[in-house]
């Protein structure tokens, strides 16, 4: 076979069997798949990218005759309907008969199933065709990541019976897990508000079919009603002063703060105590989904071992208070969601067992950010953060030493 000249030559060269497909979801899959290189190498917003693709695909393909062409430039048109020229894209005289199906599914059930921390929570609907000439029933799953505020992957595949008996299976087994029925509306509404944060990513998560489903997965959130709400970004302070006032006094005040001694610090510690808290805040508020008492295992993680390193400028005091601030308030923030036992449990395991890579990283400064670390300088020089004189002083003290380190 000829080296293809274009991308949209090498296009129709993989779509060269398109017609010999048995139903209008393996060609749905198939375009949704070859759209899946267009995405993956995007460098800025790749549902941008593929629409722009599958525009200029259809006007650089208009005048091709041969019965895969028209077919995959149908295939196209109905994955990535808002396309330039996708709607004048009309079905070949050649076409197979699934070719009227293409796009043509009724939901037949929507639900939605996570962890009981809400770290992650995993959407699932099914669409079926009304007829075998468009295909089976089908499902489609997307996997929401709270902790990193993306929709981490998709997947489409079938039988929908038997992924929705998995599902269930694997919910009604583990205590940590929950399912339930989910409204259309608010499913299409939360994967496709988090799946445009994943489309203007840099670098997608790894292993998974995000690049390969994304079109279709679209496709079938368009079938959806739409949401009757949509959900504001987070402010610019979305844990306000006088709420965290509240919070604070609130946790000091509950048992888990007296497990950990908490509630009865020093004069000589109070200040640790209250920039522990502040941290703990802080980094619920830099979220996506921003939840003070959404704490668990992973969280903790990301907190101790490596968004307070970037971000924050610990003294011995602080470091020696902040593990136990922590597990009080994960303990705290599980009572007060009503998590099971067993949750919180593992949560305070978590926290426990990764003290000592907190203490290693908090002595090496290895994950400190230039800012960080920087700063950390300062206030182990002594200077005077406040004093603009001191801290020009400094500078200019450093600067070589500074330039080094950046070259």
């Amino acid at each position: 076979m000829a080296t293809p000249e274009t991308p949209y030559d090498a296009v129709l060269a993989a779509a060269r069997d398109v017609t010999k497909l048995e139903c209008a979801l393996d060609a749905e899959m198939l375009g949704a798949a070859l759209l899946g290189s267009v995405y993956a190498v995007a460098e800025t917003d790749r549902a941008a990218a593929v629409r722009e693709f599958v525009g200029s695909f259809l006007s650089a393909t208009t005048r091709r005759r041969a019965a895969s062409a028209t077919t995959i430039r149908t295939v196209f048109a109905r994955l990535v309907p808002d396309a330039a020229g996708a709607a004048g894209v009309k079905i070949g005289s050649t076409a197979p008969d699934w070719s009227s199906r293409l796009g043509q599914v009724r939901l037949t059930g929507s639900y939605a199933y996570g962890d009981v921390y809400g770290d992650q929570t995993s959407y699932l609907a099914t669409f079926a065709y009304d007829d075998d000439l468009g295909g089976p029933e089908h499902a489609v799953v997307a996997l929401v990541d709270h902790n990193i505020g993306i929709t981490k992957d998709v997947f489409v595949g079938g039988p929908a019976e038997r992924i929705l008996g998995q599902v269930r299976q694997m919910c009604a087994n583990d205590e940590l897990t929950w399912f339930r029925e989910e409204d259309p509306g608010v499913l299409r509404g939360e994967v496709s508000r988090h799946l445009a944060i994943t489309d203007g990513l840099r670098e997608l998560p790894g292993e998974g079919s995000l690049a390969t489903d994304r079109a279709l997965v679209g496709a079938r959130l368009a079938v959806l009603p739409a949401p009757t709400s949509v959900v504001a970004p987070p402010g610019d302070d979305p844990i306000p002063a006088d709420r965290r006032t509240v919070l604070v006094r609130e946790f000091l005040a509950s048992p888990q703060a007296r497990r950990f001694g908490l509630d009865s610090t020093g004069t000589s510690d109070l200040a640790s105590l209250h920039f522990c808290l502040s941290l703990v805040l802080d980094h619920s508020a830099s979220l996506l989904d921003p939840d003070p008492m959404r704490w668990s295992p992973a969280v903790a993680g990301m907190f101790l071992l490596d968004w307070v390193h970037r971000r924050a400028v610990l003294d011995i005091d602080d470091a020696a208070m902040l593990p136990a601030v922590v597990r009080g308030w994960a303990a705290y923030a599980g009572q007060q969601r009503n998590l099971p036992a067993a949750a919180i449990s593992q949560t305070d395991t978590a926290i426990a067992e990764i003290v000592p890579e907190f203490v290693r990283l908090y002595t090496t400064g290895e994950r400190r950010s230039p800012a960080t670390a920087a700063v950390a300088q300062l206030l182990a020089d002594g200077v005077d953060l406040n004093d603009p004189q001191a801290l020009d002083a400094w500078i200019d003290a450093n600067r070589q030493r500074l330039a080094d380190e950046q070259s």
